[in-house]
């Protein structure tokens, strides 16, 4: 036998082994569903950032009073920090110029921020009218992950349950007796840290010595399964 036979031998002994699936149809009878449970639970993490701004001519004189300012905050709010329960940590630190019509610097201004953080609602809100040097920005809630975790099992439990319910349905619908599952995504979601919080207010400089008024309201975890399913008779 010639080299050239042995190799058209050898081709043909490969295309006869070549795997199935290469010249297999499209799957039939593929159907894409999804389905979604929530619920809500009480919300259980206050965040709120302190800010205060200054001005003036000298970009280091408004540097120095912003660092003054920032100083004093941190001060008082370390002596109130808890791991976990209260949490301190500087925000924002900015300064720049102001320009006249044109186009010269005729000063300069700048903000500090100080974010506190954490689930001891009533020693965040009582540490907000205790610094006087700074002034609420914003306030958000949100649930902590201990918080999430305890619902989201029976969240994803139900979401499947509706899942599998709602393939089922739709097989019956189709005429077949059943389905297999083929891909299945479950996700959960991650809402956004600050929420308007409601019955809250920014404090101001004349107020500084009071709490701050604050209701956690409540925050949703949902669930959602994406997928197919194979209709089966």
């Amino acid at each position: 036998m010639t080299r050239t036979s042995s190799l058209a031998l050898t081709l043909l002994a490969a295309l006869a082994s070549a795997p199935a699936w290469a010249d297999s149809p499209p799957p039939q009878n593929v159907v894409g569903l999804s389905a979604s449970s929530s619920i809500e639970v009480n919300k259980d993490v206050l965040s709120v950032t302190l800010s205060t701004t200054r001005d003036g001519t000298d970009a280091g004189s408004v540097q120095s009073q912003l660092k003054q300012a920032l100083d004093a905050a941190l001060a008082e709010a370390k002596k109130a920090a808890k791991p976990g329960q209260i949490e301190v940590r500087t925000g924002n630190f900015s300064l720049f110029p102001r320009y006249s019509n044109k186009g010269g610097i005729t000063g300069w201004q700048g903000t500090a921020e100080l974010n506190i953080e954490g689930k001891d609602i009533p020693g965040i809100a009582q540490l907000t009218g205790r610094i006087n040097t700074m002034t609420v920005a914003r306030v958000g809630t949100s649930l902590s992950r201990e918080q999430r975790e305890k619902v989201e099992s029976d969240v994803t439990g139900q979401a499947i349950a509706q899942y599998r319910a709602k393939a089922a349905d739709v097989a019956r619908q189709f005429g077949f007796s059943g389905y297999t599952l083929r891909e299945v995504q479950v996700n959960s979601n991650e809402p956004p840290m600050y929420a308007a919080a409601p019955m809250m207010r920014a404090k101001s400089m004349s107020d500084a010595s009071e709490a701050l008024p604050v209701e956690l309201g409540k925050g949703t975890v949902t669930v959602t399964v994406n997928g197919t399913v194979q209709l089966t008779k």
